[in-house]
């Protein structure tokens, strides 16, 4: 698959922060969720359209997530005994970082993924999950958690719930390169769908929700139905390689996160954004 030649304007902004002349927007850290079930082509993707008029991937297609916040960094979900799973020494050396970021992430995955998608990775122990979170009350809950009016721990704490910390899966890492206004840097995660529940269209954010095959969404970018940005694209190539959700997973127990940030770099008479060395062989090969 041949890739798209920048626009001209984006060209000469890149090269305006390469010689010095702009200054790079301080980037945040964020947190996104491939939902995972199987289907009759591999694994299925549950998918968000995003509101045209959003500031950042306005229109574009992507996975439940947003920023960390700040109360994401509460120590004492672990203190109090809400966490379930490998501890934040592990998730530190899988998504590396320090233990900190690594409890927040891990907390902004599975807070996003309630958030937008009502799917909520936390049960009444360790060996449990939640069965059905399509309530009034858990509605109510799921409010509360997107304006900020209740953090995560409190609501793991009142409705006495751990965080079920291994059913998340380490997968890629990508920084919005230096010309983009808006920056983030973004750990993606896979996640199994728990049974029993079911995705629910809630966010704000979004227009539309749809679940399709990992290669679906591939060849649907191909062919121009949706817009995706390059790392969701690419996510969505590499999980169409796996035969299904327990597959993916199990890729993700074995690896540890890189930061990638796509460059501006040469392509003939084109110039295009660079991809990460284990794509290569994956877009090629389209």
């Amino acid at each position: 698959m041949r890739r798209l030649p920048l626009p001209e304007a984006l060209v000469a902004q890149a090269r305006s922060y390469a010689e010095g002349d702009a200054s790079p927007a301080e980037p945040r850290d964020a947190a996104t969720v491939v939902l995972l079930r199987p289907g009759p082509r591999g694994p299925e993707t549950y998918l968000l359209r995003r509101q045209a008029s959003m500031a950042f991937a306005g229109g574009m297609c992507v996975f439940p997530g947003g920023g960390v916040d700040p109360r994401d960094f509460d120590d004492e979900l672990v203190d109090r005994g809400l966490w379930a799973g490998p501890a934040p020494a592990e998730w530190a050396a899988r998504l590396g970082c320090d233990e900190p970021k690594a409890r927040a992430l891990v907390c902004a995955a599975a807070r996003e993924t309630f958030e937008e998608s009502g799917v909520l990775l936390a049960g009444p122990t360790a060996e449990q999950v939640v069965a059905d979170t399509t309530g009034d009350d858990w509605e109510a809950d799921r409010v509360a958690l997107e304006s900020r009016e209740l953090s995560l721990t409190a609501f793991l704490e009142n409705r006495a719930l751990v965080l079920r910390t291994d059913l998340l899966g380490a997968w890629s890492g990508w920084l919005t390169p230096v010309f983009e206004p808006r920056r983030y840097r973004t750990w993606f995660f896979v996640a199994r769908m728990p049974e029993g529940q079911v995705t629910r269209d809630v966010s704000s954010e979004s227009s539309s929700v749809t679940w399709a095959g990992a290669l679906d969404a591939v060849e649907q970018v191909e062919r121009g139905d949706i817009n995706m940005l390059p790392p969701t694209w690419l996510t969505c190539l590499d999980i169409a390689q796996y035969a299904d959700p327990d597959a993916v997973l199990d890729e993700a127990h074995r690896r540890r996160v890189e930061m990638f940030m796509p460059e501006v770099v040469s392509d003939g008479e084109d110039f295009i954004l660079s991809t990460p060395p284990r794509y290569v062989a994956l877009m090629a090969a389209r």
